[in-house]
C-alpha cells in the first residue's frame, strides 16, 4: 500500500472514508452489522466517481495534507508558523470543527501555535506509517503523537476524540477521523471487542484487521487515490507515494 490520503463522501445508506488510499465503509443504518458485496460493489462504483474539485471544502484536506507533506520540521516554524497555523486551522473549519458550540470557534489561528510546534519535532517515519504497517512501533507512534497533540490542543474538559484524529489525519493520513459514523459503524463491526471511543492500541488493530479482511477491494482502489496541488490544480498522485 503506497498512497496516503483521506476523502470523505456522505450518502444516505453509507459513509465512504479514503484512508491511506484505502477505502474505509461505514454504514449509516443503524441495523447494519457487515458489508455484503452488493454494498461493497455498490460503495466500488461511488469512489471510482468521486472527483474533488479545487475549490470545493473536500479539497481543504489535500492542501492541509501536501503542506505538511513537504514542508516538515523547522520548515513549519520561523516565518512560516502563521501560514502553518493557517493552512491547519482552515482545514479543521472546511472539514466542520469550528462550528456550532466548538471552543474553537473563539480562537484565532495563533492557538494553533503550540500544535505546530508538536508537528514540526516528528521526523519522516510519521508519514511513512500506512495500515499495513500498523505494527507494534508504529501504533506506538500514533497513540503518542495524539495525546501530545490533544494535551496542547483541546481544552480541560472538552471532547477531543474526533478533532486530535482529524488533525492527524490532514498532517499525517495515517487514521481516519474518529466521528460518530465511523465509530458508530465499526463498533457495531467490533461488538465485544472494541467501542472505538478511544485511539488505542485495541481500535487501531481492529481497523488493521479491517483493512486485512478487503485487502484486496482496497488495494484494488487506492491507486487512484491522489491530492490535488493548490497552485496548478492538478492531481499529485507523486506527492503521496509512500516507500515501502
Amino acid at each position: 500500500m503506497d498512497n496516503s490520503n483521506f476523502k470523505t463522501v456522505n450518502q444516505d445508506k453509507f459513509t465512504v472514508s479514503t484512508v491511506e488510499g484505502l477505502s474505509i465503509i461505514t454504514s449509516n443504518s443503524s441495523n447494519s452489522e457487515s458489508l455484503d458485496m452488493n454494498k461493497i460493489t455498490e460503495i466500488e462504483k461511488e469512489i471510482n466517481s468521486f472527483e474533488v474539485e479545487p475549490e470545493n471544502r473536500e479539497a481543504s484536506f489535500d492542501y492541509c495534507y501536501n503542506y505538511f507533506y513537504v514542508n516538515r520540521g523547522e520548515s513549519l516554524l520561523g516565518n512560516n508558523l502563521e501560514k502553518s497555523c493557517l493552512v491547519l486551522g482552515f482545514y479543521l473549519a472546511s472539514w466542520g470543527m469550528l462550528r456550532g458550540s466548538s471552543f474553537l470557534l473563539g480562537k484565532s489561528v495563533k492557538y494553533f501555535e503550540e500544535t505546530i510546534k508538536i508537528i514540526s519535532k516528528t521526523d519522516g517515519s510519521y508519514w511513512e506509517i500506512d495500515l499495513d504497517k500498523y505494527d507494534e512501533e508504529n501504533i506506538k507512534k500514533i497513540i503518542e503523537i495524539y495525546h501530545k497533540i490533544k494535551d496542547v490542543l483541546v481544552e480541560e474538559n472538552r471532547t477531543h476524540l474526533t478533532l486530535v484524529t482529524k488533525v492527524l489525519l490532514g498532517v499525517f493520513g495515517f487514521v481516519p477521523a474518529y466521528d460518530s459514523y465511523f465509530c458508530q459503524t465499526f463498533g457495531r463491526l467490533y461488538r465485544g471487542e472494541c467501542g472505538f471511543t478511544y485511539v488505542n492500541e485495541k481500535s487501531l488493530k481492529c481497523i488493521k484487521d479491517f483493512y486485512e479482511k478487503h485487502k484486496e477491494i482496497f488495494d484494488k482502489l487506492y491507486s487512484n487515490t491522489y491530492t490535488i496541488d493548490f497552485l496548478s490544480a492538478k492531481k499529485l498522485i507523486f506527492i503521496i507515494q509512500k516507500q515501502n
